[in-house]
């Protein structure tokens, strides 16, 4: 699955963000298969908002996420070590003051399981997640295209494009990786 988000960051930060991150994917990002325990650590609503709020923006503490997701600390840091436990965001402890522990989304071309290998459980949280994915898209899409200034060049510049076309299986897997190059430029 693969998904963009047109949606401004609400989280105030100190310091840049990771300025090599593209589309959640920076040039280089390794490739990895989530699967059992860590696809279930994924598939929970809250920390895909959180990991995709990461991504978005960059490194932020537990409590600017919760403040941005509207989710008390408690859970926040909950969530945030459960994703580190399978290697979806790590610490920062160079930012660390004090108590405050940073966290930064770790850049990865993250993977499922081909439809043949999934079983019912994985099929229904991939179907859950996919279902969710899609209508954060779409309200992405209308939160963006509302905002896109109705002239000039960034109004002209909102693309849109619909077409359909028949490519075997072989063209459609080379297409889906030379797409993930591209996002990750």
């Amino acid at each position: 699955m693969v998904r963009g988000s047109a949606m401004k960051s609400t989280i105030r930060r100190e310091g840049p963000p990771d300025d090599a991150v593209l589309a959640g994917r920076p040039a280089g990002a390794q490739r990895g298969d989530a699967r059992g325990g860590a696809l279930k650590a994924l598939a929970h609503p809250r920390r895909q908002q959180m990991l995709d709020e990461l991504h978005r923006g960059g490194p932020a503490t537990s409590a600017a996420l919760a403040r941005a997701l509207d989710l008390n600390t408690g859970a926040t840091s909950y969530h945030l070590r459960e994703l580190a436990r399978h290697g979806f965001v790590e610490e920062l402890p160079e930012r660390a003051r004090g108590r405050e522990r940073w966290w930064r989304a770790v850049p990865a071309d993250i993977r499922f399981p081909r439809r043949g290998e999934q079983g019912a459980e994985v099929r229904a949280l991939l179907v859950g997640m996919d279902e969710r994915g899609f209508a954060e898209d779409v309200a992405a899409f209308h939160r963006a295209r509302s905002a896109a200034p109705d002239d000039g060049a960034w109004g002209d510049a909102f693309p849109y494009s619909r077409g359909t076309v028949t490519v075997s299986l072989e063209r459609f897997e080379a297409f889906f990786e030379e797409y993930l190059a591209l996002l990750a430029k």
